[in-house]
């Protein structure tokens, strides 16, 4: 059987390639742990060697990597944390993985990892524990950054995510792994989707592979969180809030959606950007972090 190679830190060269970033060697980056109090690990990248002012969360089925093409572009301390029961982390607490379970552990990562006030970040699920985290824990947040993620999106809107993320448990290849990710990723390039796999799977002993990811452990304890909950929470924040979306085929996000969040956040703005789906980061990489650093210098 033959184990494919995989360096965690080795690939940066070919984002940068892919997307034109100047590459004069890899980045400073180091994978760090923040200890929960009943001795959980929530995992993180975190690059530069100052304090990170920004703290990226990715959606579910991601991990950490998918801003990896955006933090070369920013070229800035940054630090993306692994929800509960994806990328490095152990799961939540009792197995759960919703928005306010996921908050309450990424409010300690912050305080560990991140502690002066943040542009806090999130994309889907990422996103929707930032509200939760942002109205439950206000002083870790002094602006907050939704990716193409409202409390109105529902399991209608997002289908063709949740029909990707509930295919088969394992693959007998490296080869057929990608060709499924291909399928539902057609814009993408295969260099891209690529790298993607090798920091979100994991070969097994026995040649096969699986998902970093905890679609297929015991999520039983997550709470469903109603919609109302996380709308009447961002309704509550007094910072200002920026929904990212999507423009492109792949957007969870609709009309109603960005409505609604321009009604409920006190200080929201909409930002549209064309040629990117539910995945920005990915999508329109260079446009997203360009945004970003638009943000982080403002009062």
């Amino acid at each position: 059987m033959t184990r494919l190679p995989y360096d965690e830190f080795g690939l940066f060269h070919e984002n940068a390639e892919e997307f034109g970033i100047p590459f004069t060697g890899p980045p400073v980056v180091e994978r760090v742990a923040a200890t929960m109090p009943d001795g959980r690990r929530i995992s993180a990248l975190r690059f530069g060697s100052e304090p990170p002012a920004l703290v990226l969360l990715h959606g579910g089925a991601q991990n950490a990597h998918t801003y990896d093409t955006v933090v070369l572009a920013l070229s800035r301390p940054v630090l993306c944390i692994d929800l509960p029961g994806h990328g490095h982390s152990d799961g939540g607490a009792g197995g759960a993985l919703d928005p306010v379970s996921n908050a309450a552990d990424l409010a300690e990562a912050i305080r560990q990892l991140a502690p002066t006030p943040t542009l806090l970040v999130g994309m889907s699920l990422g996103g929707l524990t930032a509200i939760a985290l942002a109205a439950a824990h206000p002083t870790l947040v002094r602006s907050l950054v939704l990716i193409d993620i409202t409390p109105g999106v529902n399991g209608e809107k997002a289908k063709h995510i949740t029909d990707f993320v509930q295919g088969p448990a394992t693959f007998d290849s490296f080869d057929d792994l990608l060709e499924r990710t291909r399928a539902f990723n057609p814009s993408r390039s295969v260099a891209s989707l690529r790298r993607g796999i090798l920091h979100n799977a994991e070969q097994l002993p026995d040649g096969s592979w699986q998902w970093r990811y905890a679609r297929h452990r015991d999520v039983a304890a997550s709470r469903s969180i109603e919609p109302g909950f996380l709308w009447e929470a961002l309704g509550s924040l007094t910072v200002p809030v920026t929904l990212v979306r999507g423009m492109a085929a792949g957007s969870v996000v609709d009309d109603d959606d960005e409505a609604r969040f321009e009604a409920t956040a006190a200080s929201g703005s909409v930002v549209r950007i064309d040629g990117a789906g539910h995945s920005v980061q990915g999508d329109r990489p260079l446009e997203l972090a360009a945004l970003l650093d638009d943000l982080i210098h403002r009062p």
